[in-house]
């Protein structure tokens, strides 16, 4: 892969002054773009995730389309426990299902240890292709523990997590062993990734904000810090960027658990973030995704608002405040991309 230090992305991520201030969309990769439906095939998307080219493919799709700075791999956060055999999917429209929820300490027996070799060698291969592909660098990403604990636990999204919170306060010490083992698949997945080519990662704790500042801390933070921490051992450079919605509650919990960047919806303030976090914070973010669904001068008006707030710093990583939505007009994205690049041209 020819990316060099200096590429935007990464330099942004080190604090570093660049050319400009790079752009990548969560969920960039398909969605809203017509070649990806064109491509993508009918049924769950760890379908297509386990055909290497069709992955690549789509991965390398929204950069050729936006010009973003940085690809993210096309992928799923609950790869590795659906690859272990857990009995999960990806139900189109709905998300993670799990036919038979994880709800007691006998169904450890069903989260063994994730061996990225030999449970998922298409996402390996997947990274290997793009590295010969991308002039941008490549983002590994996977699941924080408790956001896949959730998945499996409740069985389906939830709005309330009331049997995750319910094994929380009644299985303390269940609820550890299977946190731990969920650390591990997120360590061994990105660490993967990472060694076949990417460059960074992102940590997905999406719905950390459900729990209270009180519970995260206990729960979920130190098994989030050890995801942290082992990558900055054995993949020192790799920035490490947390991103949850809903946490402004928790942000200097999640910045403790030791990423290099914070992700930040759009209901936190840049300004505030760094005052909070301190001057020198790497943040991303964070376009409301909602003003890009009312047309490129809504879009401008939350592009402009975002810039100020981040009044010029170069530890500056932009990107909506959750993902790109089905009904994105892919228009007003590449619109969106080019507009942050003239208007932070260095």
């Amino acid at each position: 892969m020819t990316v060099i230090a200096s590429a935007p992305f990464l330099a942004a991520a080190r604090g570093e002054q660049s050319t400009h201030t790079p752009v990548w969309f969560m969920r960039q990769a398909g969605r809203s773009l017509a070649e990806y439906r064109a491509v993508r095939g009918e049924g769950s998307i760890l379908h297509a995730i386990k055909n290497p080219a069709l992955a690549a493919e789509i991965t390398v799709q929204p950069v050729r389309r936006y010009g973003v700075d940085a690809a993210v791999l096309f992928s799923d956060i609950v790869v590795p426990a659906h690859a272990i055999g857990f009995g999960i999917d990806v139900a189109p429209g709905t998300g993670p299902v799990a036919t038979d929820p994880f709800r007691s300490a006998a169904d450890l027996r069903r989260v063994r240890p994730f061996e990225p070799e030999t449970d998922t060698p298409y996402v390996i291969e997947t990274i290997r292709i793009l590295a010969t592909e991308l002039r941008v660098p490549l983002l590994a990403f996977a699941g924080a523990p408790f956001t896949v604990a959730s998945y499996l636990i409740e069985g389906r999204p939830s709005r309330t997590y009331e049997h995750t919170k319910a094994l929380i306060h009644t299985d303390e010490v269940t609820w550890h062993e299977l946190m731990d083992r969920l650390a591990g698949h997120s360590i061994a997945s990105l660490r993967s990734q990472l060694d076949a080519g990417a460059s960074s990662f992102q940590l997905f704790d999406s719905w950390a904000g459900a729990l209270s500042r009180t519970d995260y801390e206990r729960y979920a933070m130190p098994h989030s810090a050890r995801v942290f921490a082992e990558l900055a051992a054995s993949h020192p450079h790799a920035a490490g960027i947390h991103f949850g919605v809903g946490c402004d509650h928790i942000l200097e919990s999640m910045y403790a658990a030791g990423p290099s960047v914070i992700g930040l919806d759009w209901r936190t303030r840049i300004a505030d973030a760094r005052t909070r976090l301190g001057p020198k914070t790497v943040v991303q973010g964070n376009l409301d995704p909602a003003l890009v669904l009312a047309g490129w001068p809504v879009a401008e008006h939350g592009c402009d608002a975002v810039l100020a707030d981040n009044a010029g710093h170069p530890g500056h990583i932009f990107n909506l405040g959750h993902g790109v939505q089905p009904n994105t007009d892919p228009g007003v994205l590449e619109q969106v991309v080019a507009y942050v690049h003239e208007r932070t041209k260095r």
